[in-house]
């Protein structure tokens, strides 16, 4: 067996399924992907409401009488998202065991890599310009936190557009 921990931003499309596969097609030990996808916790979708307030973004009206949970509303989501990546890796014969977390991502990550004995750690991403110039991304983190090889890759690009 072939542990790889890996954590995505969001939902994996055909492309990222395809190539996440085809890291690992030279292996003759079955591979495990242990998808992680992190959801925002009441408290950072509070700051993240506000901080988006005060940048003069709205929310869109809600009908009378609907009461929304957000917090609900993101799990639900996240799962529906997660449910959708691990659908594509086993339709292409991957094992995937599919966790919805939400701990800080790196923390998460690594808690992963160490108890299922991950060989390696698979970041998905957008790119995140300024986080990843000051090393405050969650590649670069991961990589200060991990003593197994580690591949950042932006999400939905193919390979060779990666920079």
């Amino acid at each position: 067996m072939y542990p790889v921990a890996v954590l995505v931003e969001r939902a994996l499309n055909d492309l990222d399924a395809d190539q996440l596969v085809a890291l690992h097609e030279a292996l003759d030990d079955t591979v495990t992907y242990h998808l992680i996808l992190p959801v925002e916790s009441s408290s950072t979708a509070l700051a993240s409401s506000l901080s988006a307030l005060g940048a003069g973004e709205i929310a869109p009206p809600v009908a009378p009488g609907v009461v929304l949970d957000a917090a609900d509303e993101v799990r639900r989501q996240g799962a529906a998202e997660l449910e959708s990546s691990a659908t594509l890796l086993r339709a292409r014969g991957q094992q995937v065991v599919a966790l919805l977390t939400e701990d800080d991502p790196v923390d998460e990550l690594v808690r992963v890599v160490a108890s299922e004995k991950a060989a390696e750690a698979i970041i998905l991403t957008e790119p995140h310009f300024v986080k990843e110039f000051f090393g405050l991304d969650w590649s670069a983190r991961a990589k200060r936190a991990l003593d197994v090889p580690t591949l950042h890759l932006i999400e939905h690009v193919p390979f060779d557009g990666q920079a």
